[in-house]
């Protein structure tokens, strides 16, 4: 048996899962519960060598949604799911410096296998010394504050990725809702305090993520940032009109800048139907690849599953199953150079081109 290509993900929620049940973390990090996506275990039999681990503050209520268990009312369509609330960052901050001590704790309990990494030079030497490369992200800036203060205390823990908006607004913008069919064009773009955002995000070097983020909010970041723009797990939404997809135009925008697009494994946002069910297979995640790999090169796409934030192909099930994805890949024709590319290559360089330490 061959080993599994090695990988960089570029989105994951297993920070959540382990403050969801802060009793069970070491079961659920280092056990073999078989449980969620995502486990030391599965991780290295899988090749998962590296990725972003997403610090996520869901609203006070079932699901992070007022109260409506969003995952079910996905299950058929048409669908619109009310977004909750804004979130201020004395609700938002606890649940996040908890989540960036969960990272570290993780470092601390497996130190030879799992490194929490603060450059870019840091993932690649990481990367391949046969420890797992993990980079901080921050999936909505709610807890980061108004005055943006907060961004240097997570700067210095780690942070170096951050998504001004998850879906809710926030006081730097606005989201997309979970609706199908749907389009990005809705709602007013960044506010000052999210342009002032920007700004100190490519004068640290964080890597700015455009997942959720709506149309106009989009055009304002590429008016302002410096950086590579980059969505860690969206997909195509010319195959699957769901407001979280990229139209060919924002693929173009990332083109042109250098940037990067994640593929997300949730099955809303790659079948056509928008439905949030299991009952498809890895062809509609090859088809996804092939029109990204076609609208930005070979050189600008990656993976971005949202592993433990959602439901994936049933052939996938969890990070086991990648080696299926690049093995289909393989199967059309995919060479090994460009499964490099995909797996792992274009991840790490793209965090070279944007991160400063």
């Amino acid at each position: 048996m061959t080993d599994p290509i090695p990988f960089f993900d570029g989105h994951n929620d297993f920070l959540l899962r382990l403050k969801t049940a802060p009793d069970r973390r070491e079961e659920m990090w280092l056990g073999d519960t078989g449980q969620g996506h995502l486990d030391l275990k599965r991780m290295k039999e899988a090749g998962f060598a590296g990725g972003l681990f997403a610090i996520f503050v869901p609203s006070p209520s079932k699901g992070g949604t007022g109260g409506l268990d969003y995952m079910s009312m996905m299950k058929q369509t048409p669908f619109e799911v009310p977004l909750p609330d804004l979130m201020g960052a004395e609700a938002a901050q606890p649940a996040a410096l908890a989540m960036a001590g969960h990272l570290h704790w993780m470092e601390r309990s497996a130190p030879d296998a799992f490194k929490v990494c603060r450059s870019a030079a840091a993932v690649r030497e990481t990367f391949g010394s046969g420890r797992i490369a993990a980079v901080m992200h921050m999936e909505g800036a709610e807890a980061i504050g108004p005055d943006l203060d907060a961004l240097y205390l997570f700067y210095d823990l780690g942070l170096r990725s951050l998504g001004p908006v998850w879906s809710r607004p926030t006081v730097f913008g606005h989201g997309v809702p979970f609706k199908f069919p749907g389009d990005p064009d809705i709602g007013p773009g960044l506010t000052e305090r999210g342009k002032d955002l920007v700004r100190l995000c490519n004068e640290l070097g964080i890597l700015i993520d455009l997942s959720h983020m709506n149309l106009k909010g989009f055009e304002d970041v590429a008016a302002l940032s410096k950086a590579p723009l980059v969505a860690t797990h969206s997909n195509v939404h010319a195959l699957c009109p769901s407001p979280r997809n990229l139209t060919d135009r924002q693929l173009g925008r990332i083109r042109e800048s250098g940037g990067m697009v994640g593929l997300n494994f949730s099955t809303s946002f790659l079948r056509t139907d928008g439905m949030m069910m299991a009952d498809i297979g890895i062809d509609a995640m090859v088809r996804h690849i092939d029109y990204l790999v076609d609208k930005l090169g070979e050189d600008h796409v990656g993976l971005g599953s949202d592993f433990d934030g959602c439901t994936v192909p049933a052939p996938i099930k969890d990070v086991t199953g990648v080696p299926k994805l690049f093995q289909a890949l393989a199967d059309k024709g995919y060479d090994a150079p460009l499964l490099a590319k995909l797996a792992h290559e274009n991840w790490i360089s793209c965090l070279e081109r944007t991160l400063k330490a």
